[in-house]
């Protein structure tokens, strides 16, 4: 069965969202503890700390290729703000969670300068949080070929 994509566009907000049976701090550490985001994204190294920057892998990339992202905010466990890239296509990405009765839901935001890739980017950071998903649900990674291109679309029509 073909995954279903879940992000929408508000403006040039890409926000994508997963919800899990656990606490805030649990879903924290698996977006911010270094063994627990190379299960899904890929590790990472430095000094995590707002107005610093670390090195991440993106290891499910060809080539699992090492990149600088900037800490922006760090608000244990509710919300990460993280910066990567040059301008005028740096990524500026905000992660929120939020937990009512032991669910947290992860509220995931790219802020797009722009929303002429949209189809490219929406189906990569919707597998991305399907592998975090899947990672702690002792699951198998999904295949990014489930993604792009059949997602493409639905994320073009937003525009």
């Amino acid at each position: 069965m073909s995954p279903t994509p879940t992000g929408r566009l508000f403006g040039n907000d890409l926000v994508l969202t997963r919800t899990f049976r656990a606490s805030a701090d649990d879903v924290w550490a698996s977006v911010t503890d270094p063994e627990r985001t190379a299960r899904w994204f890929g590790p990472w190294q430095g000094d995590a700390a707002p107005g610093r920057t670390i090195k991440v892998q993106m290891a499910y990339e060809e080539g699992g290729p090492w990149m600088d992202m900037t800490i922006d905010a760090c608000e244990p466990p509710r919300r990460l703000a993280i910066s990567a890239g040059e301008e005028p296509d740096r990524w500026h990405l905000d992660l929120m969670l939020t937990e009512r009765a032991g669910v947290t839901e992860l509220r995931f935001t790219q802020h797009l300068t722009g929303t002429e890739g949209v189809g490219e980017v929406g189906p990569g950071w919707e597998y991305y949080l399907d592998a975090l998903v899947a990672s702690r649900d002792g699951q198998p990674m999904p295949d990014f070929n489930d993604y792009y291109p059949s997602m493409k679309d639905h994320f073009e029509a937003q525009r």
